[in-house]
């Protein structure tokens, strides 16, 4: 069965909504899980509809504009099990956050280097590590590192995660439906991917079938065309 992790971004401490990365134009989230865009109030909704675990990413670490959220987000870890993506670059930043979430998302949108990873997987345990492939218009998207998806594909064969998230970032908040032609190019990996971007409600099931175990999912839930179990 596939599991639906919820995704809640923030910024200045509340939670926003936005299409396609588009950062600069992202609005107070609304949410059927809450009257108000309070992550607190929506995260323990999350948890009375049987959520497991709550992907949060945090916008204003992303973009370095200050820690506004990171004790909010440790308060949520102790509601539900936190996978937090603040745009670690490099392990001294991956060290720090494992004090504020159950899991850390190495994304490579913002990783420094390879063998800053290596140097994560070398230190730490798989299960507190979550790798994110982002892609944006099909392409591997990274500001740090000359890499391709294939490049990036060798990359996971040597490390081998327990889990890898694959994430159509052109898709996020459009509901435009996954993208299938990434996911296929990734079935060696299908044990192991977190799928998110656009998902609706007629691919849940077509996604389980499929095999694929967990998906992230924003948009579609909050409005409530996807629940947290649908079967």
């Amino acid at each position: 069965m596939l599991e639906i992790i919820p995704v809640m971004d923030l910024m200045n401490s509340v939670a926003v909504f936005g299409k396609s990365g588009d950062r600069e134009n992202y609005a107070p989230l609304q949410s059927i899980y809450a009257n108000s865009p309070d992550p607190l109030e929506i995260a323990a909704s999350l948890k009375r509809a049987n959520a497991k675990e709550i992907y949060i990413a945090d916008l204003d670490l992303i973009e370095r504009n200050g820690n506004h959220n990171i004790y909010k987000i440790k308060e949520i870890n102790t509601i539900l099990p936190v996978i937090l993506d603040v745009g670690v670059d490099n392990l001294e930043t991956f060290e720090f956050l494992l004090d504020f979430a159950y899991k850390i998302i190495v994304a490579t949108e913002t990783l420094d280097s390879i063998e800053e990873l290596e140097k994560i997987f070398d230190k730490y345990p798989k299960e507190r590590i979550i790798i994110s492939v982002d892609v944006k218009n099909n392409e591997l998207y990274t500001k740090n590192m000359d890499l391709n998806l294939e490049d990036f594909k060798e990359v996971l064969r040597k490390i081998d995660p327990n889990e890898i998230i694959l994430l159509d970032i052109s898709s996020v908040g459009t509901e435009g439906g996954y993208n299938k032609e990434l996911l296929e190019s990734f079935e060696e990996f299908r044990d192991k991917i977190i799928l998110g971007g656009g998902i609706t409600k007629d691919e849940i099931e077509v996604l389980s079938n499929l095999g694929i175990k967990k998906a992230l999912v924003g948009t579609a839930l909050h409005k409530g065309e996807i629940k947290i179990h649908n079967f």
